[in-house]
């Protein structure tokens, strides 16, 4: 007789349950849905809502449903249309201090979501994701390079004792004033031998003050521009690596602008603030010479600057930068044990440790300051049009005393939440932008091989899976039976693993899992034929079931296991769709084991185990 132990049938029973609610959250969709996130010092609350659907109302826009969290607001709606207006809506309402994204939200229920069962992720050929167009500032590449070259230029002056009366960036020139002809000409020989990316010309005009314009070569302009976008390219890709996001697409469009293709990511809104943000941090020191009252009507010393501080009032700083975010080699977030408030813990390169560790030694007791900078983009409507506004938000953050000598390690204070401290530390750990970048096109997107590849790819599993169940029904009869049940559960395992695994499913995976589909019957046909077999050689039903199962694992585990190796192979040496092709193999291979060998076997065992038969349905 053939009887598995009440063991093995508890856990055949109980993987099959798991499975199932593992997998079921992929059959309820997605809502088109609307993210609203607060931005520093804006609040999320119930009353915000009602604002919001008040305001949907007015537009004759009704959400499905309003969802409020401790950090966000979501909004459901039932066609895209309708997320796409409220979107709208939603920013002219709240300005800048929120963030408004586009989104598709699971339509999972709560009772599977409270269990974190989860649809798993789908690639943007499957699916689509978030599609973000970003526009990278040349212009102000261009000028923070120009501002470089003044004060290379500065310095070159004065190392060499060519005494100028200014140096002075005007219009994307520098105009260079000297004292006399001779210095003129003495300082036009050695800057032009000098600085070879740089064009100097004598000023035409007739002037009593000799003055050398210097302006940058086309040349060297192309090079900036393009340094800019392809270190931002760099930088956005060390982001979304820090965001967690699978198969990302990252590539430049045109001379200034970036695509930015994520999928099936969930956060919208947070991807939006990291993806957008060029914030960084500077160090300068206080100046304590001078008094922020006489600064502040007006009369602010050369060589010093007054900023804003976040928490109310004003400081004086000098405008020399101490060491800046470009610098940071690591960042990390964390508590401060004395306080309790959210911090920043830092380290330098070696240059910026070099020039901290100078300041601090020489500044024991006087007050040093960091300033937290900020680059924003709104959009406002003007007559009838959307114009956008750049501003640039400069505010000490913290202002503490030097108490002791630091150079390269050190904690960065003053930060509103854990929140703000975690996005920082992932900012400047991801490196800082070479220029400001605008997101001047956002949308979630359908999927990129169009509806039909998909509708296809769908229907390529269910034609194939189909196929495959009435040939096993035919040729091996009620065998052929247990072999389909098996196959239906197969497809189970794989979205559950998937589903669990949080996986990212594209049309590759998809012909991974046709693939399986056909390598599962494989097994049962191994050991169907063997069965068939012992019963030619005159052994009885039970004892041909048996031998069937016994005598053939040896050969569907080898079988497997060399297909398992070459699909680690190709995961380990592929990219992109070739992985996923590889892990939907893998996992395939692993569940058609199971439900071959012991799936069909408990199903044999359940109809014939129990029974004297004659005569099998094969």
């Amino acid at each position: 007789m053939n009887h598995f132990p009440a063991w093995k049938n508890l856990m055949i029973a109980i993987t099959l349950v798991i499975a199932s609610i593992y997998a079921l959250p992929n059959i309820y969709g997605e809502d088109p849905s609307v993210q609203i996130s607060p931005l520093r010092g804006a609040v999320i609350n119930s009353s915000l809502v009602n604002e919001v659907k008040k305001k949907l109302t007015e537009n004759s826009i009704t959400p499905l449903k309003a969802e409020l969290t401790d950090a966000q607001i979501l909004l459901r709606f039932s066609h895209t249309t309708d997320q796409l207006k409220a979107a709208d809506v939603i920013k002219s309402l709240l300005g800048r201090h929120y963030v408004v994204a586009l989104n598709l939200a699971p339509a999972t229920p709560q009772w599977l979501r409270s269990l974190n069962a989860a649809p798993m992720y789908l690639g943007l050929d499957l699916r689509g994701g978030v599609h973000f167009l970003l526009e990278v500032d040349v212009e102000a590449a261009e000028k923070q390079a120009i501002d470089r070259g003044a004060t290379d230029i500065r310095q070159f002056l004065r190392e060499n004792k060519l005494r100028y009366l200014s140096v002075i960036v005007n219009e994307g020139d520098i105009r260079v004033k000297f004292r006399n002809q001779a210095i003129h000409d003495d300082a036009l020989s050695q800057l032009d031998s000098q600085f070879r990316s740089w064009e100097f010309e004598p000023e035409t005009t007739p002037s009593s003050t000799p003055t050398l314009i210097a302006s940058m070569s086309g040349k060297e302009l192309t090079n900036v521009r393009n340094y800019a976008v392809q270190q931002n390219i760099i930088t956005l890709k060390n982001r979304v690596n820090e965001l967690g996001v699978a198969e990302p697409v990252i590539q430049r469009q045109g001379d200034n602008r970036i695509v930015v293709e994520l999928p099936g990511i969930q956060d919208t809104a947070r991807a939006k603030e990291i993806l957008g943000a060029t914030a960084t941090l500077e160090y300068h020191m206080v100046d304590t010479k001078h008094t922020v009252s006489s600064a502040s009507t007006g009369r602010v010393p050369i060589g010093s600057k007054l900023y804003n501080r976040r928490d109310g009032g004003q400081v004086l700083l000098k405008k020399q930068v101490i060491v800046t975010g470009d610098e940071i080699v690591d960042a990390s977030s964390g508590i401060e044990s004395d306080t309790g408030s959210a911090m920043v813990s830092v380290s330098l390169d070696g240059p910026g440790g070099k020039k901290m560790s100078k300041t601090t030694r020489e500044n024991v007791g006087n007050p040093m300051a960091v300033v937290f900078i900020e680059h924003r983009t709104e959009t406002k409507i003007v007559n009838g049009k959307p114009v956008r506004y750049k501003t640039i938000v400069e505010e000490v953050i913290n202002v503490a005393t030097i108490r002791g000598h630091f150079s390269n390690r050190f904690q960065t204070t003053g930060l509103d939440n854990s929140a703000e401290a975690r996005d920082l530390a992932l900012l400047l750990r991801a490196g800082a932008l070479a220029a400001p970048i605008d997101i001047v096109e956002e949308r979630t997107v359908g999927p990129s091989l169009g509806q039909d590849n998909i509708d296809m790819g769908f229907n390529s599993v269910m034609i194939g899976f189909a196929l495959v169940l009435v040939f096993m029904a035919v040729y091996y009869k009620t065998f052929g039976l247990f072999a389909d049940v098996a196959l239906a559960v197969n497809l189970i395992f794989i979205v559950a693993v998937l589903s669990l695994l949080q996986a990212t499913l594209t049309l590759p995976g998809i012909a991974g899992i046709v693939l399986t589909v056909g390598m599962a019957v494989d097994a049962n046909v191994l050991i169907f034929e063997r069965i068939k077999e012992e019963l030619r050689n005159g052994n009885s039903p039970q004892a041909s079931i048996h031998a069937g199962y016994e005598k053939a694992f040896s050969t569907i585990t080898d079988a497997n296991i060399t297909t398992l190796i070459a699909a680690i192979i190709l995961f380990g040496f592929g990219t992109g769709p070739i992985k996923g092709f590889a892990i939907t193999l893998s996992i395939g291979i692993l569940t058609s084991m199971f439900t071959a060998i012991i799936g069909t076997r408990a199903l044999v065992n359940a109809t014939y185990g129990s029974r004297q038969i004659d005569t099998l349905k094969i």
